[in-house]
């Protein structure tokens, strides 16, 4: 394929490459009747060597909205892996059958092995606690739409902030933009990586580092709640002391901002009290429909389909 690009990093994009992204979702957020047949005959695989049910099927919804159709396997027992086939020779064989692969794999850099090995388009659907890129993508589309620009903002990051790929990957996106307050709410246990504050020390970028959650509230433009995830602590007995540290309820919403937004890259445990549901400042849910925009848009842009006025952002390094 003729200038094939692949997608393992949201900084593989540049700042004006994510505009002409963003601006593609909210075209097919309002016509997405116009993009139903944009892939007729095209099939997307997805392969993913993890358990996921959220990020696979906005994968293969989004392929299906625009016309196309989906193979692949959900479980790396029911896949060649079982038997020993190694990434590379996967993705080999996928390139045969498939125009575009969306891959998540437990082990960090598998996609870009893929990718170095692939004769399509490679989407990394998240690979271990490192890169979860479209998540970001979603984050990203999902902030700009909901606060009319990406910049000027404060946004306080709650929870897991060891083991969340998804929040390293959205501050490392997010320092591209000005005017941005970072403040991390976490048990010190659970503390952003000394990698992730150290870059923002190089680049003069402002953050707080918090335990209590109330002291902040008031200063949110954003509240971005994540789960403590079992599956990434090595010890059981962690784990359960920490489980329940945050839990977000209607009285710690008395403290926020009449127009703080809640965002939660999903699956919600119990960190976020069911009673919040219905708080008209609660956007998890919309936050989902905005990573079905972003995905569609983001397999329009590989497979260089896009429209030429939509495309020239996109596509002007190719």
């Amino acid at each position: 394929m003729n200038n094939m690009r692949h997608m393992m990093n949201p900084l593989d994009f540049s700042v004006s490459e994510l505009e002409a992204l963003f601006d593609v979702a909210n075209d097919i957020e309002k016509n997405m009747e116009a993009y139903s047949h944009k892939c007729d005959g095209k099939l997307l695989a997805t392969c993913f060597y993890e358990p996921s049910t959220r990020t696979r099927l906005s994968f293969e919804t989004a392929m299906l909205r625009l016309g196309g159709k989906c193979l692949g396997f959900a479980d790396a027992s029911n896949s060649s892996a079982a038997k020993g086939e190694s990434v590379a020779d996967t993705i080999r064989v996928i390139s045969c059958f498939a125009d575009i692969c969306a891959m998540r794999h437990p082990k960090e850099g598998a996609p870009m092995v893929a990718a170095a090995n692939s004769e399509i388009p490679v989407i990394n659907a998240g690979d271990g606690g490192h890169q979860h890129p479209t998540q970001t993508l979603t984050d990203l589309l999902t902030i700009r739409s909901l606060h009319g620009k990406l910049g000027d903002f404060t946004i306080g990051l709650c929870g897991d902030l060891k083991f969340g790929r998804t929040v390293h990957s959205l501050i490392n996106a997010l320092t591209r933009y000005e005017g941005i307050n970072f403040i991390f709410v976490s048990p010190k246990e659970l503390r952003v990586p000394d990698y992730i504050t150290e870059m923002l020390n190089n680049k003069g970028i402002k953050y707080e580092e918090v335990i209590k959650l109330e002291e902040v509230m008031p200063k949110l433009d954003f509240l971005y709640m994540t789960r403590v995830q079992k599956e990434r602590f090595f010890n059981e007995e962690d784990y359960i002391r920490l489980r329940n540290f945050y839990i977000l309820d209607e009285a710690k919403m008395t403290l926020a901002k009449e127009k703080m937004h809640i965002l939660h890259p999903l699956p919600r445990v119990n960190e976020i009290a069911v009673e919040i549901d219905k708080d008209p400042r609660a956007a998890y849910f919309k936050q989902v429909q905005y990573g079905l925009y972003v995905r569609m848009a983001l397999i329009l842009t590989l497979l260089n389909m896009t429209d030429a006025h939509m495309n020239e952002g996109l596509l002007k390094k190719f």
